[in-house]
């Protein structure tokens, strides 16, 4: 994942006064609460014993709390406040710890202080040095990353993974008419991503590939890549694999009027994207993400505890902790998190609505189809309340 994906926003740091009593974020890993041993006339390290936990359970929060990508990770962490407050949780005690120093060291410090459960990294690039410490000790990992290639046995995916966007509208545009496609990406991993997701989204609908053209980023060259698709032709149905404001420069010369049968498919990049909805180039342009009908009540209720706006993710933190709860039912506190109850194939519903891990440790969301329509968006085909297999 990008390292710089989530820097948008300024985030303002959780207060002390949201804490729950019995249920506590300590932030900076851990800080003992029972006194300092006495000093001993011997030299060598002074340990302090950790605090006991006979009731509750031991979660460890791992994200960055400084640096570049500090505020995102402080308001995953206010997320994960609320979420204990909301549910008036009393059997968790979540710590954070700050990765931007470290993400190994802060993972050993989790581990060691008897931490069964790690939510997070946040960056993919965190991922093997978290799992290096905690893999040994039994730890599993719930990863904000949405990169589907960390995830493993003990690693468990729950970011918003673009494969899933595409796979629902290309399905939704095949059952609705489509049935040669064509896509534009972009070079790089994302794009490399996105033309994977395509072709065998493709494939699984019984559609036919027409072409696929790269690009830098860029309106000059994202330009380039829509004419030569255009002059090669054969195509009903293009998607642009990029943010609202590079999909318009290439819908502007495959449709520059709004008019005609050509269909645009975007992804969730383009969701809450105003400039979409601008753009007479897009006008019948197709999308999906996860629903948004839950965020505008966690968005409010956020600002009123911390004055500020949350960034899209931040629901994931919250997610996870009713993940935990739900899942705390049948795990007894200092034993080991039991990581088969992560695949209960009926799944979970969270504010971002329906979600499940399948074998791979990725997520399955349940996800909206949308419409630009009118200078608004609408929603054309709802995302499922559960999952029928």
């Amino acid at each position: 994942m990008n390292r710089n994906r989530f820097d948008r926003r300024t985030v303002v740091a959780l207060g002390g006064a949201m804490l729950l009593a019995g249920c506590k974020i300590i932030p900076g890993g851990g800080a003992p609460t029972a006194p300092p041993p006495v000093p001993t006339p011997t030299p060598g390290p002074v340990v302090q014993p950790l605090p006991t936990d006979t009731d509750r359970h031991r979660v460890a929060l791992l994200v960055p709390m400084s640096g570049g990508n500090g505020a995102v990770g402080q308001s995953i962490a206010n997320a994960t406040t609320m979420a204990l407050l909301d549910t008036n949780a009393d059997n968790l005690r979540i710590t954070t710890y700050d990765t931007a120093g470290g993400a190994r060291g802060a993972a050993q410090r989790a581990v060691a202080e008897g931490n069964k459960l790690i939510l997070g990294p946040l960056l993919s690039d965190d991922v093997p040095a978290v799992l290096a410490a905690a893999r040994p000790a039994g730890v599993p990992l719930i990863t904000f990353s949405n990169d589907s290639a960390v995830a493993g046995p003990d690693v468990f995916v729950i970011g918003q993974a673009p494969e899933q966007s595409i796979d629902r509208t290309v399905g939704f545009a095949r059952r609705n008419g489509g049935a040669r496609f064509a896509a534009i990406v972009p070079e790089g991993e994302y794009g490399q991503r996105a033309a994977a997701a395509f072709r065998a989204a493709v494939a699984r609908s019984g559609g036919a590939v027409a072409g696929i053209e790269t690009y830098a980023r860029g309106n000059t060259s994202i330009v380039s890549s829509a004419t030569r698709l255009q002059q090669r032709g054969g195509f009903d149905t293009v998607l642009v694999a990029d943010s609202s404001r590079l999909a318009v420069q290439a819908a502007n010369v495959l449709r520059p009027r709004g008019t005609g049968p050509l269909k645009i498919l975007g992804t969730e990049l383009w969701s809450g994207e105003g400039e979409i909805t601008r753009a007479p180039a897009l006008r019948g342009a197709w999308f999906s993400a996860i629903p948004d009908g839950r965020f505008k009540r966690f968005s409010d209720s956020y600002k009123g505890r911390f004055g500020a706006q949350p960034y899209r993710v931040s629901t994931l933190g919250y997610d996870a902790v009713l993940l935990a709860l739900r899942i705390a039912r049948d795990w007894r506190p200092g034993r080991n998190f039991p990581v088969s109850k992560l695949r209960d194939e009926g799944g979970f519903l969270g504010l971002d609505g329906a979600f499940r891990f399948g074998r791979s440790g990725v997520v399955e969301r349940a996800m909206e189809v949308r419409e630009v329509r009118d200078g608004r968006v609408v929603i054309v085909d709802p995302a499922p309340a559960t999952f029928d297999d």
